[in-house]
């Protein structure tokens, strides 16, 4: 019989607690109440400790789809970084308010592995 909660880590170190499938059901009406009450906690479960599927509040669903969706954003920052390129008079701007305007994190972690040469 398996735990009803497994710790796994993950591939950048760290960790999460993966509930067993028979678990996560009998915590369904306690999670939706916790969502409802602006949690955004998300549970996390599959079988054998690995985990296989997830649950979040349907606002934090949105979010992500919008975000990982959002073809028009991309043609939007690159159209502003166009234009002030282009028009640029004086002295150039700070990387760092660019990336302020148009939303970006130069602190977020990149994976470029598919971009760097064979060793």
């Amino acid at each position: 019989m398996d735990p009803d909660e497994t710790q796994y880590l993950l591939p950048d170190g760290g960790t999460v607690w993966v509930l067993s499938t028979s678990e996560a059901s009998k915590n369904l009406p306690n999670l939706l109440d916790l969502f409802r009450s602006g949690a955004t906690e998300p549970l996390i479960f599959g079988d054998a400790g690995q985990p296989q599927g997830v649950v979040i509040p349907f606002e934090v669903w949105r979010a992500l789809v919008e975000t990982a969706t959002d073809e028009e954003g991309f043609d939007s920052s690159y159209s502003v970084l166009r234009h002030r390129l282009k028009n640029q008079e004086g002295p150039s701007v700070p990387l760092e308010e660019v990336a302020a305007e148009i939303g970006w994190d130069l602190d977020e972690e990149i994976d470029d592995s598919e971009f760097r040469k064979p060793k």
